[in-house]
């Protein structure tokens, strides 16, 4: 269910900017399913710290993605250097967790 939801932001994305700017289709489509992916989550883990953790995670993840669309002519550099700053971070924070006792 997630995945579809993902994938429908593309689908609002498109069909929102038909009719508006794009950054108006894109705070509409992003807000959108944030907000019904953190619902979802929420409603199956019946906690609000994952759920959180999820919303902010996507909204960062989109805030990314918008930014490097707007930097049109570096999007390439901006996005494949911040790309490997990221894995070097989860490479960084998982280096000690024992993958053996799961």
């Amino acid at each position: 269910m997630i995945g579809v939801s993902l994938t429908m932001f593309y689908t609002l994305l498109v069909s929102i900017s038909e009719h508006s700017n794009f950054l108006k289709a894109y705070l509409i489509a992003g807000t959108s399913v944030i907000v019904l992916i953190t619902l979802y989550a929420k409603s199956i883990l019946k906690t609000y710290k994952f759920p959180l953790f999820i919303s902010v995670s996507l909204a960062a993840l989109y805030t990314f993605i918008y930014v490097i669309i707007q930097l049109e002519n570096y999007a390439l550099l901006v996005g494949s250097i911040s790309l490997f700053l990221i894995l070097a971070s989860i490479m960084y924070v998982s280096r000690r967790i024992d993958w053996n006792n799961g």
